[in-house]
């Protein structure tokens, strides 16, 4: 190796391979000391001279990863910027990836407020190269090339690089997508997605470019079921972003995933998926300043029209469709929208949530009645307007009083008294009803409820104990707020739920272990 002789090959070699293994976190002194020994530039020097010697690449790359990813070895990232940029561009893929984990730790890290990291990465125009081994390297290259690109596109000078006002082809990733492979058109739209995350601004700007543009196409792609997935995959991870209410309905996507789910001859669990991604979509407080009822509607009917076909859903995909409905209802405009313009819809979860024949379809509606009615929901925006409210109220006494239970506190009970998944969906479920004043009256109806509410030892594992708890949290403070003293039946409950509240969720638990029923001088 070039000004190395074997032995001091073999050393590095040795130390590197230590220092790459060595456990746990390693400190910033222990890597002050081993560049003490080894400094920087022998290190890179020795990685970038092609010579045969086993092991050696993967201890250097290690070791350097290792070494900056710390704060002092983010330090001297800036004057190792050449070494950056012919890293880039690298034969070997392990070098390659460990130069986009340097970007992303030089973004990450640096302290320097002297040294403006977006500023080098563009003076050394290291972008390009990024996108280079986004589209080329293997998965783990891709990954790592992407991570350093989003990273990039959290400062002004990131955006302005990737969203110029005059690209040139090496860099506009429309161009890239129609001139690269499949999979390589795949991450590039995996980097807009995960783009479309980083902040409102970089959203817009995807959004003003047309990158959406690229899904969309992608989407309308049906023929391929596989391909299809991953891309409502990458919108499902879309969907998920602060940014999605505002830019998404801009685009056609919502028409296209009420086609998937429409489509009857379509792969079942592409229509799941697409339920999935619509609910999310929609789910957002603000939904309605951005997109009009009618194509809310339309998704809606695309679902329901698929619950009205029992012959030809399956149950993952009625669950999911139920699913969706929930997460439409999770907020409190997409609640009273429910409730106001899509009564069908709402029926089906409440009928389907008191079903004990329906088994996991029951669980799925419970739920989704409970986003519905406000258990995800903060205090303050658990209730929803007064016809909304009046709607539900007459949708649970209906239901009540066509089952063999008669009334919402008989449904309640029969939740509760079925297995543990249920149980929980059960607690959530009376834990936002209890903000109105009719159900709450329902509960304290049945001294059953209470009694399993306030039960300390009805449930073992922590999930379930913290579901209990909550349900019997929420009854007693609205019933606090009713001044129950004047009530002497609601007095006693009152002060039975304030007992269990003051139990907390685990306190029981720890008089669970079993108690000796001699004592040792007994036993002779």
């Amino acid at each position: 190796m070039e000004d190395f002789s074997a032995a001091e090959t073999n050393q590095l070699l040795q130390a590197a391979s230590d220092f790459a293994s060595y456990p746990g976190v390693l400190n910033e002194a222990a890597v002050k000391e081993f560049l003490d020994r080894f400094p920087l530039p022998i290190i890179i020097n020795a990685l970038q001279t092609k010579v045969a010697v086993p092991g050696l690449e993967n201890a250097l790359v290690t070791c350097l990863e290792r070494i900056f990813r710390t704060k002092y070895g983010s330090s001297l990232i800036p004057q190792s910027m050449p070494f950056l940029q012919v890293g880039l561009q690298a034969d070997s893929e392990a070098v390659r990836c460990l130069a986009c984990k340097i970007v992303s730790f030089l973004l990450e890290n640096l302290n320097d407020i002297s040294v403006n990291p977006s500023q080098l990465i563009v003076a050394y125009d290291i972008y390009p190269l990024l996108l280079r081994c986004l589209v080329n390297g293997d998965e783990r290259l891709a990954t790592a090339s992407m991570d350093a690109v989003k990273n990039f596109a959290f400062s002004p000078e990131g955006i302005a690089t990737i969203f110029p006002a005059e690209s040139s082809e090496a860099t506009d990733l429309r161009h890239m997508a129609a001139k690269c492979s499949s999979l390589g058109r795949v991450r590039i739209l995996s980097l807009i997605v995960k783009l479309f995350s980083v902040s409102r601004a970089v959203a817009e700007k995807i959004s003003n470019s047309n990158l959406l543009g690229l899904i969309e196409g992608e989407a309308r792609k049906t023929d391929d079921t596989l391909a299809t997935l991953n891309v409502l995959e990458l919108l499902f991870e879309m969907a998920e972003s602060d940014h999605a209410a505002e830019y998404m309905p801009k685009t056609s996507l919502l028409q296209i995933l009420g086609g998937i789910i429409s489509n009857a001859s379509s792969d079942s669990i592409l229509r799941s998926r697409a339920m999935m991604i619509s609910g999310r979509m929609l789910c957002r407080e603000n939904i309605f300043m951005f997109i009009d009822e009618t194509s809310v509607l339309a998704i809606l009917s695309a679902i329901l029209g698929r619950l009205r076909s029992p012959e030809t859903i399956d149950d993952s995909e009625c669950e999911s469709a139920i699913e969706a409905i929930g997460q439409i209802g999770s907020s409190t405009s997409g609640a009273e929208f429910l409730l106001l313009r899509s009564h069908e819809a709402v029926r089906f979860l409440g009928d389907a949530a008191f079903d004990r024949q329906r088994g996991g379809k029951q669980l799925a509606a419970l739920d989704a009645l409970g986003n519905i009615v406000g258990a995800n929901r903060s205090e303050n925006s658990i209730l929803l307007k007064g016809e909304a409210e009046e709607i539900l109220q007459r949708l649970i006494y209906e239901i009540a009083s066509k089952s063999p239970k008669l009334t919402p506190s008989g449904l309640f009970l029969s939740v509760l008294q079925q297995d543990t998944e249920m149980r929980l969906a059960g607690y959530r479920l009376i834990s936002g009803l209890v903000a109105r004043p009719w159900c709450l009256m329902e509960v304290c109806s049945r001294q059953e409820i209470i009694s399993k509410v306030t039960d300390a030892y009805m449930e073992t594992s922590k999930i379930a104990m913290e579901a209990r708890f909550n349900c019997c949290f929420s009854i007693h403070k609205a019933l606090a707020a009713t001044n129950p003293k004047n009530d002497s039946a609601l007095a006693g409950i009152s002060e039975k739920l304030q007992e269990a509240v003051k139990l907390g969720p685990f306190l029981a638990k720890k008089n669970r272990d079993a108690q000796p029923t001699i004592t040792t001088d007994q036993r002779f």
